[in-house]
């Protein structure tokens, strides 16, 4: 059976669990079949919230010793609020890499992606980072540096993945 046809029936088990669920049925678990062997690796985000508090630092510093923009409501300090929030989130969302049978998932700014086998061009292993390449959409970076990925382990499953799959490996 070709992986289009087995993505085409894994996406169609996934939309009737979601009706199967909003009517309260339980769900069919055939459609689990392709995620029950993840390889997930997690790594923790510092950049992005360290970026948000200085920015949020600068906004009151300049906000606070200028008189153009003096602040009387309560807007000003909801605002400051609603950035370290905002950087709370980042902190807590754990970024991941994880491995299935014939694709990788990845969390983005936009959601859950996959990328599958049949898009990937090729994979590059450095120290500290790991690139997929895909033939249409840009390339995914894991980087110990920015999200503390354990890259070691990460490159080991991913070499794994590319000789299983005949994907094109460069080790650099």
């Amino acid at each position: 059976m070709s992986r289009s046809w087995e993505r085409k029936v894994q996406k169609n088990q996934e939309q009737l669990n979601k009706q199967r669920k909003k009517q309260g049925k339980s769900p069919l678990m055939a459609a689990k079949s392709g995620t029950d062997a993840l390889d997930t690796y997690k790594g923790r985000s510092y950049v992005m919230p360290a970026f948000l508090l200085l920015f949020i630092l600068f906004y009151v510093i300049v906000t606070i010793n200028s008189s153009a923009f003096k602040q009387t409501d309560n807007m000003f300090w909801i605002t400051v609020a609603c950035y370290v929030v905002l950087a709370g989130l980042f902190l807590l969302r754990r970024p991941y890499l994880s491995v299935g049978k014939d694709f990788i998932r990845s969390r983005r700014f936009a959601g859950d992606r996959n990328i599958y086998v049949s898009n990937m061009k090729g994979i590059t292993i450095q120290k500290g980072y790991i690139v997929v390449e895909q033939h249409k959409g840009g390339n995914w970076v894991f980087s110990r540096v920015i999200n503390r990925y354990p890259t070691e382990q990460m490159a080991e499953r991913m070499k794994a993945f590319a000789t299983q799959h005949g994907i094109p490996l460069t080790e650099k």
